[in-house]
């Protein structure tokens, strides 16, 4: 434990250094360094979401990942709220609390959103698995995971309620920075991704590749569901699929600066966990993160 105590004396001291204004060679090294000693040497819940973010991604980039995540807006009757998947998965402890503004569960767990990366900047991303061809070279690709222990799509409908019903629902909200800085998002619902909810996404939503196509090539559809940003991702009640658009009533509001943001891809790499559904980082988009389908 002696380097732990070392380790985190340094990086206080680095951190204080920064703070006061000292100059010292080569500063924005020694902030990536203290920011990842603090985090290191932090308990998951202690470190705050900067400190993780830049320590995960970097200065430049952690805080941008913390500035496009967007607030959540649910629909009517809408109760369940993302959670941490290693600290809850029953409906029991992922429900929010009544009332429109939602902060923490009914339990008092935060309310969490899962962050991976692809950066096809340079061409080549960072995960040498990862897909930077073609359209996606020169994008910055930025998707935030969020995780409901159940996903009742026909709760309260007579004989097929039980239908619509899963456990471990993984729903996400997808940001893509182009080299010129234009920002587009796209949201997952049920087996696409869409930009807002409407007859021309039917294709996306029940996973038929043809109509999507055909959507697309008639023009009343965006390209793999792209569309421009939104502060808010509207979310349905019972099956938590998403849009940037908008749904009939909103009923609650989880602000973005209320969501807890934790890196995913150090997760993926340890987690053996099973799910029902797969898991983001058992998904296309994982590694091309210009998929259309959400398997």
């Amino acid at each position: 434990m002696e380097w732990v105590g070392l380790s985190l004396l340094v990086a206080l001291l680095l951190a204080a250094a920064v703070t006061l204004g000292i100059r010292l060679p080569g500063t924005a090294l020694v902030e990536a360094i203290a920011s990842r000693l603090l985090c290191a040497t932090a308990m998951a819940d202690s470190c705050g979401d900067e400190t993780r973010l830049i320590a995960a991604y970097g200065s430049e980039l952690g805080r941008l990942v913390a500035e496009q995540m967007p607030s959540l807006a649910f629909e009517a009757r809408s109760r369940a709220v993302p959670v941490d998947f290693r600290r809850c998965r029953r409906r029991a402890c992922g429900d929010g609390p009544p009332g429109r503004l939602v902060l923490r569960t009914e339990t008092g767990l935060p309310l969490t959103a899962f962050v991976h990366v692809v950066d096809c900047r340079a061409g080549d991303a960072e995960e040498p698995q990862a897909d930077c061809s073609g359209r996606r070279a020169g994008n910055l690709y930025v998707q935030y995971w969020t995780y409901y222990p159940e996903s009742a799509t026909l709760r309260g409908v007579p004989v097929l309620g039980a239908a619509g019903y899963h456990r471990d629902d993984w729903e996400s909200l997808q940001v893509r920075i182009g080299p010129d800085g234009e920002i587009a998002q796209r949201a997952s619902s049920h087996h696409g991704y869409n930009h807002a909810k409407g007859f021309a996404n039917a294709g996306s939503d029940v996973g038929i590749g043809p109509l999507r196509g055909l959507a697309e090539a008639l023009g009343v559809r965006r390209r793999h569901g792209w569309g421009p940003r939104n502060p808010l991702l509207f979310v349905s009640g019972g099956s938590h699929a998403g849009n940037v658009g908008g749904v009939a009533r909103i009923e609650r509001v989880a602000p973005s600066d209320r969501i807890r943001l934790v890196p995913l891809e150090p997760i993926a790499a340890a987690d053996r966990r099973r799910f029902a559904v797969s898991p983001p980082w058992r998904k296309r988009v994982w590694t091309d993160p210009e998929a259309s389908g959400t398997d």
